[in-house]
């Protein structure tokens, strides 16, 4: 029987952080504190650096897709988004929502005068509401640009889209000479999309996948109360709120820890 889960201290310059391993995906563990210390460290860097969430959702997916898996655990930084993640683990694992996670880079990159671009949501009013947010909330924080992007699929494990203009866009960002792009298409595409084009942007310094998070950034969609969020309880808010998503719920909230249950027996 495959080991569905381990743990690991992996070693870095400036410390140590421990990882755990779902199915095969690498999951960071780190504080928040920690978190915005990589952040800093990234932005100054020579190297490029790319930040992904795997939630519930996500390790599922990867499970059955080897491409996906192998891009997750390429990623310099996997932060934990989803209390799912901590409910099957055993030891304690730190957990950063993506949202929490993006905002913690604008503030960093609106303090060292970093550009940013937006890139994702197919919807431009989106990344125009998601740009005046960012704005309100960290005066002096440079938008580069911003783009609601093209449509993709994954086909045979090919991430297909409109080659055209896909290249515009890459021109538009090269353009813009961004540090920090956030890429929101949604998980296994945005991992792919990053990973294909990244080393045609040099500006970029960092790179993350940001799922929806335009979409609670801009104000389009309501974040669950705090309180529900300290409890791991946002499921619960998106299916009061969203209840066409109740079968991505359902995956993430009962599929995913009792698939890993049977899978340890």
């Amino acid at each position: 029987m495959e080991t569905m889960i381990a743990w690991h201290v992996v070693y870095h310059s400036k410390g140590i952080m421990t990882s755990v391993h779902i199915f095969g995906v690498r999951v960071d563990s780190l504080s928040r504190g920690d978190f915005k210390k990589k952040i800093a460290d990234f932005l100054h860097a020579k190297t490029q650096h790319t930040i992904f969430t795997p939630n519930p959702e996500m390790l599922l997916a990867a499970r059955r897709d080897t491409v996906f898996r192998l891009l997750l655990n390429n990623g310099s930084l996997n932060i934990c988004d989803g209390r799912g993640i901590q409910f099957v683990v055993k030891e304690p694992i730190e957990r950063i929502p993506g949202v929490d996670a993006m905002l913690d880079i604008c503030r960093e990159a609106a303090k060292k005068g970093k550009k940013i671009y937006l890139l994702g949501s197919r919807n431009q009013e989106t990344v125009i509401q998601t740009r005046v947010a960012l704005e309100s909330q960290f005066p002096g924080i440079q938008i580069a640009g911003g783009h609601p992007g093209v449509p993709l699929c994954v086909e045979k494990n090919v991430l297909a889209t409109d080659e055209k203009k896909d290249k515009e866009i890459i021109e538009d960002i090269r353009h813009a000479s961004p540090d920090v792009l956030f890429v929101a298409f949604g998980h296994n595409k945005q991992e792919r999309w990053i990973e294909r084009s990244l080393h045609s942007l040099p500006s970029v310094k960092i790179a993350m996948g940001v799922g929806g998070a335009f979409d609670f950034v801009s104000g389009r969609v309501r974040r669950a109360p705090r309180c529900m969020r300290s409890l791991g309880l946002e499921w619960l808010w998106r299916l009061f709120r969203q209840p066409w998503r109740v079968g991505r719920i359902f995956r993430a909230a009962v599929v995913f820890p009792v698939y890993y249950y049977f899978s340890k027996k």
